[in-house]
């Protein structure tokens, strides 16, 4: 078992497609179509493939509905939803790259930050503040 959290997240969602098919399903369940036009570019059989690898780290739910023949929607667990958090840190990164749109309000058209976040505190931490955090 690895102790180091962030070697323990990759090991879990940190292939090419992954956090791609977690960040479709965030907005609700999704048939296997609707989920391989939603994620650009991955192959059926790799997308089946993704799919069993996250019901079996109980990050996603498949759920009949057709039995002849076999068909499934598919959502989050309320795990796989946790991911949120870190979906959006590594789209603000996305964002910040040449070439990439950036992430907006769609209220008032400007731009967001994420942030971090001390609820006990109830305060917002700064980047010294950051740099002393433990991954716990």
């Amino acid at each position: 078992m690895c102790r180091d959290p962030l070697h323990s997240a990759v090991a879990r969602v940190g292939d090419r497609w992954t956090l791609l098919i977690v960040g479709a399903l965030l907005d609700g369940p999704k048939r296997f179509g609707e989920l391989e036009a939603g994620v650009a570019g991955i192959a059926p059989n790799v997308l089946t493939q993704r799919l069993r690898q996250l019901e079996a780290e109980r990050l996603v739910v498949a759920q009949a509905y057709s039995n002849r023949p076999p068909r499934y929607t598919y959502g989050l667990t309320a795990t796989g939803a946790s991911l949120v958090g870190a979906l959006r840190l590594l789209a603000q990164w996305g964002a910040e790259q040449p070439g990439t749109e950036p992430v907006v309000h769609q209220a008032c058209g400007s731009l967001v930050e994420p942030r971090w976040w001390c609820p006990t505190c109830d305060e917002m931490l700064d980047d010294v503040e950051l740099d002393e955090v433990r991954w716990v």
